[in-house]
């Protein structure tokens, strides 16, 4: 039998942050706050960073791995169309993510904010399909913690 080269997994992170959740949510919305959390990092060259912020709009994320990582100069897209926006409470997002060329996964996000006592909880849901050379979903939900930990620095 052939190994499974298909990895269907779905994770759960909550987080609370002390801001409003229109503070929260405009890191989202706001494309100059997103660049900063989403895009930019120590370890990689950050090419193209376009977002339409509305329900049928796209996000385009193009990284280039830097020196030090497991990927040296390897290309990283990240496209994905925003499906369902309600300002202040939920994003649903479905995306690819290629690594060289090559498709590695495709994910629909899911990020719910709700208010509570000084100030948000954000649950994120991810549903993922991995394929080869992805790293698995282990290796996503370490990402996500990562990111979410540069968002919590913004708002």
């Amino acid at each position: 039998m052939k190994e499974q080269t298909v990895v269907h997994n779905t994770f759960v992170i909550e987080r609370s942050f002390a801001a409003t959740p229109e503070r929260v949510f405009a890191a989202f919305s706001d494309p100059a706050k997103k660049r900063r959390w989403f895009g930019e990092g120590r370890h990689h060259e950050l090419e193209i960073f376009e977002t339409d912020f509305r329900t049928g709009g796209t996000e385009k994320v193009h990284y280039r791995f830097g020196a030090g990582t497991p990927f040296p100069g390897a290309l990283l897209t990240n496209e994905g169309i925003y499906q369902d926006i309600v300002p202040g409470s939920r994003i649903v997002m479905a995306a690819k993510m290629t690594l060289k060329g090559a498709c590695i996964s495709m994910s629909l996000t899911t990020f719910e904010f709700s208010e509570k006592e000084g100030g948000t909880e954000m649950i994120f849901t991810h549903q993922g399909v991995f394929y080869e050379g992805s790293g698995g979903p282990e290796m996503r939900k370490e990402g996500w913690e990562g990111l979410f930990g540069k968002l919590a620095e913004i708002v």
